[in-house]
C-alpha cells in the first residue's frame, strides 16, 4: 500500500510540474524565474534558447518519464512502454545539453553553477547508459540506470519543494538557491541508489 501510495503522489508531482511550462505562456516574466535574471542574460541568444528547451523538454521527460516505472503497465503494454522510452531519451538529451550550458549562468555564483552543471551531466549519461542497457538486452542494468536518470529528472519537483522550505526556514535566499542546486538532485540520486540495491537483491 505504501508503495502504490508513493507511486501515485510521485506522478501527481511530476504531473503538476511537468506542466510548469505552461506558467510562462499566462505569467510576466518579472513573477517567475526570468525575473531574477541579469538583463545581459536575458538578451543572450543562445541562453534565450536553451531556457525554454530546457523546460518544455525537461517537462515532458518529467510528464512521461514517471508512468514508465509501473510494472504492470510495462508488461501489459510493452510497446507503448518503449515508444515512451524512446521519446524520454530523446527529451532528457536536449533538455540535460540545455541544463548543462544554462548551469554556467545560474545564479548564486560558483557553488551554484557547479551543482546544476553536474546534475546535467550525471542525468545525461545516465539516460545514455540505460539506453545501452537495453540495446544490449540487459534489463536489470537498465532498469537500475533509468532509475537513476529519473532521479535525476525528478530535480525538477524536489528543487520546488526545497527552495521554498529552506527561505522559509533560514529567510536567506540566496543561500537556499545555492544549497538546491545540490539538494534537489544528490538526495534523489542516494534514494535511487537504496531502490537499485534492493532491486539486484531481488
Amino acid at each position: 500500500m505504501t508503495k502504490k501510495i508513493g507511486f501515485v503522489l510521485m506522478g501527481i508531482l511530476a504531473l503538476l510540474v511537468g506542466i510548469y511550462p505552461l506558467l510562462y505562456a499566462f505569467v510576466e516574466e518579472k513573477y517567475t524565474l526570468l525575473g531574477s535574471k541579469a538583463p545581459e542574460i536575458l538578451h543572450n541568444t543562445i541562453w534565450k534558447t536553451a531556457f525554454p528547451a530546457h523546460i518544455i523538454f525537461g517537462g515532458t521527460a518529467l510528464f512521461i518519464g514517471w508512468r514508465q516505472f509501473g510494472s504492470s503497465f510495462r508488461n501489459k503494454y510493452l510497446r507503448i512502454h518503449r515508444v515512451i522510452g524512446k521519446a524520454y531519451v530523446i527529451a532528457v538529451a536536449i533538455s540535460s545539453g540545455c541544463a548543462i550550458y544554462m548551469g554556467f549562468y545560474a545564479n548564486g555564483g560558483i557553488v551554484a553553477e557547479t551543482g546544476f552543471i553536474i546534475l546535467g551531466m550525471i542525468w545525461l549519461v545516465t539516460t545514455l547508459i540505460a539506453l545501452v542497457g537495453i540495446k544490449k538486452g540487459n534489463i536489470v542494468r537498465h532498469q537500475q540506470w533509468m532509475n537513476y536518470s529519473y532521479a535525476c529528472t525528478f530535480a525538477a519537483v524536489t528543487l520546488r519543494i526545497w527552495l521554498p522550505l529552506l527561505k522559509s526556514i533560514t529567510g536567506d535566499a540566496e543561500g537556499s538557491y545555492i544549497a538546491v542546486a545540490w539538494l534537489c538532485w544528490v538526495p534523489n540520486l542516494l534514494f535511487a541508489y537504496l531502490i537499485n540495491r534492493k532491486l539486484t537483491k531481488g
